[in-house]
């Protein structure tokens, strides 16, 4: 039986009369998108239409999800919010601070000695407040979320920008910070933009080498990593359908990575085939009975024009495996092109490694598939030209994977299986030689690549591919290599074509896992001791961040005109920095350390005015912080694209940063900002980022007249005395300004006025 049968029996009963109603008052045929926010309106049933990119709406998530890393920081709020239990179904999985080095078990066993503090704090926070508990080892949070808690026409939160990963279920699941969890934990609302609604309609049916993930890959070329802002992405056409359900998972993964607010499918054969393999029947049932709610209208689909605000379409018979990268997800190349490409662009064509698995990636199809081309190695007495690594997604996926015999076959052309963790894709890589920093090619199934983002090389050049499209070009050893046209020489000197990959949706034999790795929480934890050590590196309690004094900003130093590209890694960097996300001080240390000055085009190196030195981004915004003088940073487009940690926000906060002023945000890092009582503004006039000097000083001269749709004013003083007058808009509604006027939301919370 499924968890929470109860919770997802009442969402259906509901979900008929509210979308009857919502269908009515909207006045037209509703996208599956609609039907499901409709039906999770925090009052509960619909009574006006609210307009796409403009109405702030008040929703009712069925659950939370969070992993390791952010739950820290999560639940170290929640403390804070006087509730004994949380309001809604809430897990965490611990799957971020295990560190791919030597194999499964080693690795495994190490963080667990490294990281039991936060583990046992994790453990005991859960068994107190009703959370269900995932131990290190069951799995990366969105492939056990698939295979346990997804389900059709639902809606989740989770801390973790890849949340988006259920949509391949047909639900709504969006990427939020830690404070947004808090709210809803807390039993609150959850608010967000009505989301405007970008139609994929997929026509034809993959074969051969194209997979699912090339789809994303493809529309990632398309949309570019901010396309998708505001929006939620929603697939549909004889080519979904005729996808399997976790394929459909690995598209909506990667919507994270061209900025969707989440992307989703309807329901259809696959999802029930799905949950009924992953033990979950009565879901399938329940959900078979409203299977009309949980799609779009027909008449949506027939013609889309009319009710999406931008429609893609793509014929999957005719879509090519692609490449993406390097250093963006969004540079998209056919395989067919990648080796004119890397030619023209000098980058290296000899493969290092390539790595398999990660949450986008790490289903029992794609391994099946990638299975097949390994056992053509022997078969075909070919060597394996790369290092090769496979990251299984969840312990029941790695037990079943080991049973139907894959795991031996990838030792046999000797690979390595790390942990069922997050692992290379987010950093968590100790690669040998990576500290040289020489410039190499690495190829991976996972879903980002940013500079230095899976083995902290800045010279490392990464690219995004199925993991079928890795395996062959790990074999080969070489980026141009294409293995739907190119001959491989074996070990005997003949020339050898790779076969198709082949592999099956679902285990014939059914999933097996002896312990899926989970821990139900205690009835009662009201005598479950949470403690945390003073003198901990790992762990400390928040204290609340001060309230607004009422008056205008003056004085305040610029700390850093961010260069380019400025992501939640450049603002608080992964890898190694994992280790202190639950301590708010030490994590503070890797502030923009990654972002590039502007004015040195360095990183890290930003000058303290207070002494005209030129120092770390921390250790010059302790200094202004200590002094009393207040910040501001400055950035380019999309700021704080990437990942959901709210750390990129927390941090900037605790050093005395006021305000970020930049060209455009990325969705969740711009709520974040505001959670956490920062001002999060952009350039009424983007070329105003010109005029930002190195040595000014910033006034703001209307703060106290703060406003709904009212943009600020901001006096740039520079150096020789001149002064430049910017105007910065803002997206704060009343109940956001009141965030900031407290010092942050959980004050708010905290204080019972929220």
């Amino acid at each position: 039986m499924a968890f929470d049968i109860e919770m997802i029996k009442k969402v259906y009963h509901n979900m008929p009369g509210r979308v009857d109603a919502a269908r009515e008052i909207v006045g037209r045929p509703l996208t599956l998108t609609e039907k499901i926010l409709y039906n999770h309106l925090w009052d509960g049933n619909p009574t006006k239409a609210f307009g796409r990119g403009v109405d702030y709406v008040d929703f009712a998530p069925d659950r939370v999800a969070c992993q390791d890393a952010t739950a820290q920081m999560a639940l170290l709020q929640f403390m804070h919010a006087g509730k004994s239990k949380v309001a809604v179904p809430t897990t965490v999985h611990c799957d971020h601070l295990i560190q791919a080095k030597v194999d499964a078990a080693t690795d495994l066993a190490r963080a667990k000695t490294q990281s039991n503090e936060v583990f046992d704090f994790l453990s005991s926070v859960s068994n107190k407040y009703g959370i269900g508990f995932w131990k290190p080892g069951a799995g990366i949070i969105h492939q056990v979320v698939l295979e346990n808690y997804a389900f059709p026409g639902g809606m989740m939160i989770g801390t973790d920008s890849h949340t988006v990963n259920a949509g391949g279920l047909g639900m709504v699941a969006i990427g939020v910070g830690g404070a947004d969890a808090v709210d809803v934990m807390s039993g609150m609302a959850w608010e967000l933009k009505f989301p405007k609604l970008i139609g994929v309609k997929l026509t034809g049916k993959l074969s051969g080498w194209t997979a699912p993930k090339d789809v994303i890959l493809k529309v990632a070329g398309i949309l570019t990593v901010k396309g998708g802002t505001g929006a939620i992405v929603e697939y549909f056409g004889e080519g979904a359908t005729a996808m399997s359900c976790t394929g459909k998972g690995t598209i909506c993964n990667m919507g994270a990575e061209i900025g969707a607010t989440t992307s989703t499918f309807g329901y259809d054969d696959s999802m029930s085939r799905y949950l009924r393999s992953t033990n979950r029947a009565d879901v399938a049932d329940a959900a078979d009975k409203i299977a009309s709610y949980l799609t779009g209208d027909p008449e949506v689909y027939a013609d889309p024009e009319k009710y999406f605000d931008q429609l893609i379409e793509i014929n999957l018979s005719e879509l090519e495996p692609h490449l993406n990268g390097p250093f963006t997800p969004d540079l998209a190349t056919p395989i067919s092109k990648m080796k004119e490409e890397a030619i023209k662009n000098n980058w290296p064509l000899q493969i290092q490694v390539g790595l398999i698995g990660s949450c986008t990636n790490s289903s029992y199809e794609d391994i099946s598939r990638a299975a097949s081309l390994a056992k053509q190695v022997s078969e075909k007495n070919l060597k394996v030209k790369s290092e090769f690594t496979i990251t299984p997604g969840s312990e029941v996926v790695r037990s079943t994977i080991e049973r139907d015999g894959f795991i031996d076959t990838f030792h046999k052309i000797g690979a390595t299986v790390f942990a069922n963790a997050c692992g290379p894709c987010i950093g968590m890589w100790d690669r040998e030689g990576a500290e040289k920093e020489e410039r190499n090619t690495i190829v991976h199934s996972f879903n980002r690549n940013f500079s230095k983002r899976a083995d902290g090389n800045p010279n490392t050049l990464a690219f995004v591919g199925s993991p079928e499209l890795v395996t062959a070009l790990a074999i080969a050893g070489d980026l141009g290599f294409n293995p739907l046209t190119d001959k491989l020489i074996n070990e005997d000197g003949e020339e050898v074509m790779l076969d198709e990959p082949t592999g099956d949706e679902l285990p014939e034999k059914g999933f097996y896992a002896e312990d899926p790795g989970f821990q139900a929480p205690a009835e009662d934890g009201s005598g479950v001791q949470v403690v945390v050590s003073l003198t901990s590196e790992r762990l400390q309690l928040l204290a609340p961040f001060d309230a607004w004094d009422g008056k205008n900003i003056t004085g305040a130093k610029l700390l850093i005109k961010a260069f380019g590209k400025c992501t939640t890694d450049h603002i608080s960097m992964a890898g190694p920095w994992l280790r202190f996300r639950g301590h708010l001080d030490n994590i503070s240390n890797n502030m923009l350390i990654g972002a590039v000055n502007a004015f040195n085009q360095k990183t890290n190196s930003v000058k303290n005015q207070l002494t005209e030195q030129y120092d770390a981004v921390p250790a010059v915004a302790r200094a202004y912080k200590a002094a009393g003088v207040p910040s501001v940073v400055v950035g380019d487009h999309n700021y704080g694209e990437g990942s959901s940690r709210e750390h990129a926000a927390m941090e900037p906060r605790f050093l005395g940063v006021k305000a970020v002023l930049v060209k455009s945000f990325a969705r969740i890092h711009e709520t974040n900002l505001k959670k956490q009582g920062l001002l999060g503004l952009t350039f009424a006039n983007e070329s105003d980022y010109d005029k930002i000097q190195e040595n000014d000083t910033i006034n703001f001269t209307d703060l106290t007249e703060f406003a709904p749709g009212k943009p600020l004013t901001l006096e740039f003083v520079h150096a020789d005395g001149s002064k430049d007058i910017i105007l910065a808009n803002h997206t704060y509604n009343e109940g956001q300004i009141g965030w900031f006027v407290a010092g942050s939301a959980l004050n708010l919370i905290a204080a019972g006025k929220a």
